[in-house]
């Protein structure tokens, strides 16, 4: 590169776009614990007490029309600022995917529900990514999902990350863009968003002189793993219960 671009040695990298970068014999670490401090700082939440989860598990959100309005700009503002730490901090991916679909119009409950992700972050504000050193280039991916979790339109949601080897190198959760019939389709949708993402990943290897033979998907559904091995029959399976569904509708 120095042949065709003017270059300075500028020494081991440690800082960059605010990701913390510690380099060793065993591996690389990446986190952003000075951007967690400054954040904290930034919405006067520095002071609160920590907490080791960054959502309640037994809270359903919604609307909550009836609730008490707070200040958009600032739950918004909270919004971007966590929605940024996601890219190195994929434990707190799902709940702040999930406050930010309540930025047209929060209320107070929603507040204080994503008060918390500060709270956990302030127990957490060392948690990073840790990618090892390694001899392969596996790739293998994991799917799950939760059926009809959303409160508001009963729509299941799609949860999947892919790892090189032994790390991990990327994740996401979406909403499902229709209603699941079955645990099985919500798992069979999800199942094949992580399937397209490694075939890209695997593209991406190839580009760059690295033949990827095998990918590893796992999931825990079996009806999810027989519907892959005979897509034919599920998408017969699906049309007689759409059917079946439609007749009950119109003789009601």
């Amino acid at each position: 590169m120095r042949s065709e671009f003017e270059m300075s040695l500028m020494g081991e990298l440690t800082f960059f776009l605010r990701l913390q970068i510690k380099q060793a014999a065993e591996g690389i670490f990446i986190n952003r614990t000075k951007y967690i401090k400054d954040m904290l700082k930034k919405f006067k939440m520095n002071k609160l007490k920590g907490i080791g989860t960054p959502m309640n598990s037994n809270i359903k959100l919604d609307r909550d029309e009836k609730g008490k309005e707070v200040d958009k700009k600032l739950y918004r503002g909270m919004i971007g600022s966590l929605l940024y730490l996601t890219a190195s901090r994929p434990d707190i991916h799902f709940s702040v995917c999930l406050y930010a679909r309540f930025q047209s119009n929060p209320k107070e409950s929603h507040l204080v529900a994503i008060k918390r992700n500060f709270r956990h972050l302030i127990s957490t504000p060392s948690i990073g990514l840790w990618y090892p050193k390694c001899d392969n280039f596996n790739l293998v991916g994991y799917s799950d999902f939760d059926f009809a979790g959303s409160k508001m339109d009963r729509k299941s949601t799609s949860r999947t990350c892919q790892f090189l080897s032994h790390a991990l190198v990327s994740w996401f959760r979406k909403k499902q863009t229709s209603v699941a019939l079955s645990t099985a389709e919500a798992e069979y949708i999800a199942t094949e968003s992580c399937v397209v993402q490694i075939l890209w990943m695997k593209q991406q290897l190839n580009d760059s002189g690295i033949k990827v033979d095998h990918m590893l998907i796992k999931c825990d559904n079996i009806s999810d793993i027989n519907l892959t091995k005979n897509p034919v029959r599920y998408s017969r399976e699906t049309c007689r219960d759409q059917i079946s569904l439609y007749k009950r509708s119109c003789a009601k």
